[in-house]
């Protein structure tokens, strides 16, 4: 199927980076106060790579981020703010994801939203596509299930791409029986959709993703390019701890398929995961994988834990262009995300 859109790599130009400002205390109980402050670090080191487009639940909202960010040293011209209601701050999954059309001019692929298969509360997050089309004058398009049933339920913290073909994803997210966002769609019918939406012309699926993932399987918490030819994985090496079995999987797949004969061949290296952050019971999916790439900028969770140092080193040997920034994300994973869950890059395209 000839692919109507490519899905550029994280690393390749951005215009833009969105967030959204917290407001929804739920998501962080008991601990939303210093939340902002958090955002507001992000917003800075976003700020020095590239201009930041900030989503703001309310006008009260606004006037809050527009404090934080003033308070934090963020160059009032870098950022823009703007009053657009959501339900939660997750933009990764409820944003449109920018694609490039054959003439290289942005398209925001504007997936059918459903709150994870989880949550009832969305009906707001399914509006940000038409919010954001309006304030970029960017086409927004509504992607189809590949059998013609409707629009397709996708979120972009479950789809990683090297931008020159090869799309990682879950079989956990898509294809087990929990949180089924498209009834009826199997793993060839995924395939097509990813060629014919993200131009994958090939789908290498993973198993599960890593403990505490409330989306159920996504791939930005274990799995993620770096270059066209290098995945970073996720591994816990420790037999005892939850991760082991399901990341040992992961690496044997990815092994396979980067020595499958017929495709580009990728190299696979390993990034730590922290030790188990637990909060009120609950193990929480800290994930060093979960970093975001800016412009020549890597913003990276970190979590008061040795494995950091080894984590921030691994991606800056990777990534020598880049300069690698750690982020406090403690308190921020308690949301169930962190800085890829909640970042959504606009590519540099021809408007």
């Amino acid at each position: 199927m000839a692919s109507r859109y490519r899905m550029p790599a994280e690393w390749e130009p951005h215009r833009a980076t969105w967030i959204a400002w917290p407001h929804h205390e739920p998501d962080w109980p008991g601990k939303l106060g210093p939340i902002p402050w958090v955002y507001a670090e992000i917003a800075r080191v976003l700020s020095t790579a590239e201009p930041v487009e900030i989503l703001c639940h309310s006008e009260d909202v606004r006037e809050d981020a527009r404090m934080a960010l003033a308070a934090h040293g963020v160059p009032g011209d870098r950022v823009r703010l703007h009053v657009v209601p959501s339900d939660r701050v997750w933009l990764r999954d409820s944003a449109p994801t920018g694609v490039l059309g054959s003439d290289g001019g942005l398209g925001l692929l504007n997936w059918a939203f459903n709150g994870w298969s989880k949550y009832d509360n969305y009906h707001l997050d399914a509006g940000i596509g038409a919010a954001m089309a309006g304030l970029t004058g960017a086409p927004r398009i509504e992607p189809t299930r590949p059998d013609g049933a409707g629009r397709l339920v996708l979120e972009g913290g479950g789809i990683e791409v090297n931008g020159a073909g090869t799309l990682l994803v879950t079989e956990e997210w898509l294809l087990s029986d929990v949180q089924v966002r498209n009834p009826g769609l199997g793993r060839a019918d995924y395939e097509r959709a990813f060629a014919e939406w993200l131009g994958a012309s090939r789908t290498i699926w993973l198993g599960e993703g890593c403990v505490g993932d409330d989306t159920h399987g996504h791939i930005d918490d274990i799995a993620r390019f770096v270059a066209r030819d290098v995945v970073v994985l996720a591994h816990e090496e420790d037999p005892a701890d939850e991760n082991h079995a399901r990341s040992l999987d992961n690496l044997r797949r990815l092994e396979r398929a980067a020595a499958e004969p017929g495709h580009p061949a990728f190299r696979v290296v390993t990034l730590p995961f922290p030790r188990p952050v637990i909060m009120d019971s609950q193990r929480l999916p800290a994930s060093y994988a979960n970093f975001y790439i800016a412009n020549g900028t890597v913003l990276v969770p970190t979590f008061n834990d040795p494995n950091d140092r080894l984590a921030l080193n691994t991606l800056a040997e990777l990534m020598p262009d880049h300069q690698i920034v750690g982020i406090h994300a403690v308190d921020l994973v308690w949301g169930l995300g962190t800085l890829h869950c909640l970042t959504q890059q606009e590519p540099a395209g021809r408007l």
